[in-house]
């Protein structure tokens, strides 16, 4: 039954991706109609535009933000941030992202990836990074079901920010200034189903032969920082202030 049932949401998977896009001579324009409305209404919200140095610009919509120029093959740069969850045994929670996702959908990815809105004032507040930690907060609560009274903006340790680009699927793909935040606590997890299909913690010596075996892709952020920098900070977990680089974008 269980398999029967993932099968049918592959091909529902398979026909959101080829249906996401409307030929014009050899250009793709992404479609909104085909996919999931709550999907669809967050693309609504306003992401915060950045330069190349984080400075503030302006904002646009997260359709705009994410959707691949046909004309230049570009994706407009916004701020973002990653959180990585870990319990207090050491083990990193990872979820798998809902078929439902419009970008990178029924992909493998850290705790929560979302962005800062530029509609919510108190979310554009740079000192300390507090606008982010704010947002984070509140990704938490609605992706994996948190509480916000388990975790407050002073929990996360900011280590540092990257810019990453990544064309994704040719229409839906990612420009973003990423903040890094690592979170080590014990919480209640209720997944929203909208958002996420799976979580799952990882022990660190088993991470490689666990991503080996996972079902589905990463996301190109994940596997980014997994590749260049998240085993050297996990295994300093208890002393990540020596990795802070408050400064300095990493550009991988």
């Amino acid at each position: 039954m269980l398999t029967s049932r993932w099968k049918l949401l592959s091909l529902r998977l398979q026909w959101l991706r080829h249906c996401s896009t409307t030929q014009v001579g050899k250009q793709k324009e992404a479609r909104l109609d085909v996919h999931d409305p709550l999907q669809t209404i967050a693309l609504k919200e306003q992401c915060i535009l950045v330069d190349e140095n984080d400075k503030a610009i302006g904002a646009a919509t997260k359709a705009d933000c994410h959707r691949v120029d046909p004309q230049t093959n570009d994706v407009r740069l916004h701020r973002a941030f990653s959180v990585f969850l870990f319990n207090t045994k050491g083990e990193m929670l990872v979820q798998r992202r809902s078929v439902h996702k419009i970008t990178f959908p029924d992909t493998y990815t850290n705790a929560c990836c979302s962005h800062p809105l530029h509609e919510i004032y108190e979310e554009r507040e740079e000192d300390q990074a507090l606008g982010i930690r704010l947002a984070a907060q509140r990704r938490l609560n609605y992706e994996l079901g948190i509480p916000k009274d388990e975790i407050q903006p002073k929990d996360f340790h900011y280590l540092t920010r990257i810019h990453y680009a990544d064309k994704g699927d040719g229409i839906w793909g990612e420009h973003e200034i990423d903040y890094i935040l690592f979170l080590q606590k014990d919480v209640t997890v209720r997944p929203n189903s909208n958002e996420v299909s799976e979580v799952r913690y990882l022990k660190r010596d088993e991470i490689d032969d666990a991503v080996s075996k996972f079902h589905a892709p990463l996301t190109p952020w994940f596997s980014l920082i997994l590749r260049h920098r998240l085993k050297q900070w996990w295994d300093n977990l208890h002393r990540l202030s020596q990795f802070e680089d408050l400064n300095k974008i990493q550009r991988f």
